[in-house]
């Protein structure tokens, strides 16, 4: 996205709860900025407390950092309870970029998911 040399991208990521009425944030996390590269690799780990998969949304943005307002890169949404996951990490691939002029640009990560024990009384 910078003219005259390579971004500083960083991915957010959000996770929500898709309900007809009353969605639910289950927050956000940022990844670091990898400063001057067009293929970054974060290499990074995140973990959301939700109670279940059910409607679950990952909604993924990458930036590029920049000293007065971040230019936006690509961003995709994974419907999370469509993917079957498991303890078992599975691999998933995205297109992140909907730029009709541009080759589009993908995501490569790692997802899964660990029910909590439930709560001896």
């Amino acid at each position: 996205m910078d003219v005259g040399s390579k971004s500083d991208p960083y991915c957010k990521f959000s996770l929500k709860q898709d309900n007809w009425v009353l969605d639910k944030n289950f927050g956000k996390l940022k990844t670091n900025t990898v400063k001057d590269n067009l293929n970054p690799v974060w290499a990074e780990t995140f973990a959301f407390d939700v109670p279940s998969l059910k409607n679950l949304k990952l909604i993924i943005d990458i930036k590029d950092d920049d000293p007065i307002i971040d230019d936006k890169l690509g961003k995709c949404t994974l419907n999370l309870w469509e993917l079957g996951l498991s303890e078992t990490s599975i691999e998933v691939v995205r297109v992140i970029d909907g730029n009709l002029f541009d080759n589009d640009a993908k995501i490569y990560l790692k997802l899964s998911y660990k029910e909590k024990p439930e709560e001896e009384e």
